[in-house]
């Protein structure tokens, strides 16, 4: 199917809404005994049968508001934190309008304190198609990165090497503020770095999306949320943070909002370093001598963030926002490792030492233009378009010295290497959402997504006092993918229940070249991804959902560049052009029970994953290649369990479990991968709220030891904990945190295969973190806004 075509049927399956006789409300919203305009209150037309909003609108800086519905029957809600909410059901309707005068509203403190209360307590929400992460609140991640930050997060688990996965796949889409980014589209999981847990505003995971999402992740999205505040006047925080091992940074956000724009900004500057001890074996079966290698690693940077931005409110229907991000990370990589070559009598045949010198300089940055039109008939009747850009850069430098310390073999040698990485990418989006009477709601729309990339990579060896180019792992890689999606959904809701029904199709065409072979890779192929959700309220406090979707994960630059990454020239990683995509069916069914201590969510998916990309393990002459290959089939059968509970009002606990089996099927060469195993995480969160602003916090993490196509990994369990005092009368607030307490996070993994064995062994070990923040302006530092954004 052509993308014209695509194009064509989108258009003929476009449709547009009949005009209805409109009535018009218009008031003045007042403060009771002073008269002083309410400003920002929210003023909505509530249908009489479902008591759900219609459209709705806020007020104006003199307290003014006009709002325009179709509906003949509805009651009017006027709300604003810190007063009563005032219901009006007694009104007349002349000529099509509405004058409700001056309406006021009587203030209300209680309200006050428990916005403030509610914002803390509710870290995890629980909603028909997801769950969010409220940041604010976590204490142990405090002055950390993004990185740390998904650590914590239910059902998110993420591996020394800053790889993420969710209910135990990696095949994960992450993006910020509903778009991809390009901190989220290295392979390098310590790209989201330069985001601070301070600029976070929440985190949202997705396990089965609705056909209106990009169907890229087969085991689902990742949305982070950053901060935007919306409150009016201007408002602002600084945040100063001091770790060890060194991680210093300080953060400034400004914003400032009247009546037509929402100017926002945030600022942060640092400097960290990740330090990780390393041991590793490489024993050949048939040769039998053995390979050992032990040294520790840094990755060290100075990384800037400025975020910039504004939203242009043209009237109370039409608002453009435009906003741009630049990053930019300077790094230094230095590493010494000792090895060891053993026979098999456990003779010492050669002993040397490989240092490392890397330096890198990484720029990226992003633009964002959007537009959103409200429609006056219904609250949700909206029009989105968007266009982002953005790019990052890596120019990298390496320095190897191998220098021989012991046994009968020389080892000495000297390498260089130098990568120069480009990537450009641009989405173009459109999103209309229609509801219609008696409960249906139409949503409709497409982006369009370009990814150009090249990746130039040299080495060079010391022969004779003259570095000469190695060919055989020099290259210049080229890639590009375009993809092109159209989607269509449609819903139902009622009272008590509801189903959504959706169909993607995605145009996918990507193209590699590898210049130094003229080697090239060329497919085009078009995928249909159909969605189906549905929800039942049994009661107010008791609702089931259930869903299926289609997902789809495509090979990454990563994934399909032939690269070698020579840090250890004994264990190299690779990828593979030949890989194809692979494809995942996703079903799930799941119950929410809320009660006033205890929120209970409890899932039970299955995934059918074909064509699943597997890293495979290479060995020849003591050397470990491994490169992604697809193979075969998984069928994964889970249950997910979520508990919050509160038995005091200083004590909470909030528990996630997952557990899932699976049966893999496939071969690769001859070689059967079939086999049946298990693994399971879990995570328990304690809070406790003491006297005099104190809060404390315990989160510790299990990760059960699990099996591969071609090993296994060994369990691992850490305990990170938090602390916080709020001071000056709440505008401040000081934070301490301590990740991995016991420095026992340790990624240990094996390899048994009947001709070689390989060990690997990772280690971070313990960080320390000290903050403070204040916030100045109408907010406090750290905590919930209370308004709706």
């Amino acid at each position: 199917m052509t993308r014209s075509t695509l194009i064509i049927l989108f258009a003929l399956a476009s449709v547009a809404a009949y005009a209805q006789p409109r009535t018009q409300i218009v008031g003045k919203v007042v403060e009771s005994g002073s008269n002083t305009p309410v400003e920002f209150a929210t003023v909505a037309i509530i249908d009489l049968e479902t008591k759900k909003p219609i459209t709705g609108a806020t007020t104006s800086l003199e307290g003014a508001f006009a709002i325009n519905t179709t509906e003949k029957e509805f009651e009017i809600e006027i709300s604003f934190i810190g007063f009563e909410k005032k219901i009006i059901r007694d009104f007349q309707i002349i000529n099509n309008r509405v004058d409700l005068g001056e309406v006021a509203l009587k203030s209300d403190s209680k309200q006050l304190e428990e916005i403030v209360v509610e914002g803390e307590k509710s870290q995890t929400e629980f909603r028909i198609d997801k769950r969010v992460f409220n940041v604010g609140s976590d204490l142990s991640v405090a002055g950390a990165s993004a990185l740390d930050v998904l650590t914590n997060v239910p059902s998110v688990n993420v591996n020394i090497e800053g790889q993420v996965s969710l209910r135990g796949s990696t095949g994960v889409q992450i993006l910020i503020d509903g778009k991809p980014s390009i901190l989220t589209a290295s392979n390098d999981g310590n790209a989201l770095g330069s985001i601070t847990a301070d600029m976070i505003e929440s985190v949202e995971v997705i396990t089965n999306p609705s056909a209106k999402y990009e169907a890229e992740g087969t085991s689902g999205i990742i949305n982070i949320v950053l901060k935007k505040e919306e409150k009016k006047g201007t408002n602002g925080s600084v945040s100063i943070n001091a770790g060890v091992p060194h991680n210093h940074s300080i953060g400034f956000s400004l914003n400032h909002r009247t009546e037509k724009f929402n100017l926002f900004s945030q600022f942060g500057v640092g400097y960290r370093e990740l330090p990780r001890d390393k041991t590793a074996y490489n024993q050949d079966l048939v040769t039998d001598t053995i390979i050992y290698s032990e040294g520790e690693e840094f990755r060290n940077e100075k990384f800037y963030n400025v975020i910039l931005g504004t939203d242009y409110h043209i009237n109370d229907r039409n608002v453009i926002t435009l906003s741009g991000n630049y990053a930019l990370e300077i790094e230094d990589q230095p590493s010494n490792t000792d090895f060891s070559m053993v026979d098999g009598t456990g003779q010492v045949v050669s002993q040397w030492n490989r240092t490392e010198e890397t330096e890198a300089t990484n720029p990226k940055y992003q633009f964002d233009l959007q537009y959103k039109r409200d429609f006056e008939d219904h609250k949700d009747h909206d029009l989105l378009v968007s266009a982002t850009g953005s790019f990052f850069g890596k120019s990298q430098s390496s320095d190897f010295l191998d220098e021989t310390t012991g046994g009968n073999e020389n080892q000495d040698a000297q390498q260089k290497t130098e990568t120069t990485f480009d990537e450009g990418k641009y989405t173009f989006k459109l999103d209309y959402t229609k509801p219609f009477a008696d409960g249906f709601t139409l949503e409709t729309g497409g982006q369009y997504l370009l990814n150009d990339v090249g990746n130039d990579y040299a080495v060079r060896n010391l022969e004779n006092g003259i570095y000469v180019i190695d060919s055989t792992q020099t290259n210049d890689f080229e890639y590009n993918q375009d993809v092109l999606g159209l989607y269509g959904t449609m819903s139902y809701e009622k009272k008590n229940w509801g189903l959504k029904l959706g169909l993607r199709v995605e145009n996918t065409e990507l193209n590699t070249l590898l210049a130094n072979t003229g080697e090239k890779n060329h497919q085009n192929y078009t995928n249909f991804f159909p969605t189906v959700h549905a929800s039942y309220k049994v009661k107010e406090n008791i609702s089931f959902q259930g869903g299926y979707s289609r997902r789809i994960y495509r090979p990454r630059l990563w994934d399909l560049n032939p690269f070698f990454n020579i840090r250890n020239n004994y264990n190299i990683r690779q990828g593979n052009p030949d890989l194809l995509p692979e494809y995942t069916d996703s079903y799930e069914v799941g119950a929410v029970y809320n009660q006033d201590v205890i929120s209970l969510s409890t899932s039970v998916y299955h995934r059918y994953t074909t064509g699943v990309i597997e890293r495979i393990s290479y060995f020849e002459d003591n050397v470990n290649i491994t490169r992604p290959e697809n193979i075969g089939t998984n069928n994964a059968t889970g249950l997910e369990v979520n508990a919050q509970y509160e038995p005091l009002k200083w004590l909470s606990f909030n528990a996630d479990f997952n557990y899932n089996y699976f049966v893999r099927n496939g071969e690769l060469e001859g070689q059967i991968f079939d086999f049946t195993a298990d693994q399971w995480t879990t995570k328990l969160t304690t809070k406790l709220k003491l006297p005099h602003d104190l809060d404390i916090e315990v989160v510790g993490n299990y990760r059960g030891a699990y099996e591969t196509v071609q090993g296994h990994v060994s369990d691992m369990a850490f305990l990170d904990m938090g602390a916080r005092k709020k001071i000056l009368k709440g505008k401040g607030v000081i934070n301490v945190s301590v990740r991995d307490v016991f420095a026992s996070r340790i990624q240990e993994s094996f390899v048994n295969q009947p001709e070689y064995n390989l060990y690997d062994r990772s280690l971070r070990g313990r960080f320390f973190t000290l903050g403070f923040s204040y916030g100045f302006g109408k907010g406090e530092a750290m905590t919930y806004s209370g308004r709706r954004r």
